[in-house]
């Protein structure tokens, strides 16, 4: 099964994606970490936004295959992109789940972003004006949404799991 996770950074994706990828021995794949790997090697390739989804859908595909579960952990702010990402999934004959972390009080999102370091040696986080002024298209789809405004982290993951771990193909959990 392919988990694609989506919102806008300082929500709180990769906090509750590593932790589900973990709960879940799933693979995880995090495009951040993909572009900035982009950036730094020889080619050089940036910006590398669209390579970087393009590596990961594969990468996706790939570990699908082979029967793993994934975890993708992106912005994943289009249409186009999510609906890659579900492509993905359909080419390797398994099901996809989607899941939007959003932060629904802007004091703490702002608070959020304005305060956390990036744990990805390269890349300056985004600004608070830069969260505000991103793109980020409307669902056509519902997914699966966890507000993280008012929760620990914990509560957060706890949340995500009792919302999931009952899709999950027997043994992923």
């Amino acid at each position: 099964m392919l988990i694609i996770f989506a919102g806008l950074p300082g929500a709180g994706k990769t906090t509750l994606s590593t932790e589900l990828a973990r709960r879940a021995g799933a693979t995880y794949l995090r495009i951040d970490s993909i572009e900035q790997a982009m950036r730094k090697s020889s080619l050089g390739i940036h910006p590398a936004e669209d390579a970087g989804y393009g590596v990961g859908y594969a990468l996706a595909e790939d570990n699908l295959r082979l029967g793993r579960t994934v975890v993708a952990d992106s912005v994943n702010p289009l249409e186009l992109t999510r609906n890659d990402w579900r492509q993905a999934a359909e080419r390797a004959g398994r099901k996809a789940i989607d899941i939007e972390v959003i932060c629904s009080d802007p004091l703490e999102h702002r608070r959020r972003v304005e305060i956390r370091g990036s744990d990805i040696v390269g890349p300056t986080p985004p600004s608070w004006q830069d969260v505000v002024d991103r793109e980020y298209h409307a669902w056509t789809r519902a997914p699966i949404v966890i507000d993280t405004a008012s929760k620990s982290v914990e509560q957060s993951v706890d949340e995500l799991w009792s919302r999931v771990s009952g899709l999950l193909p027997q043994g992923a959990h």
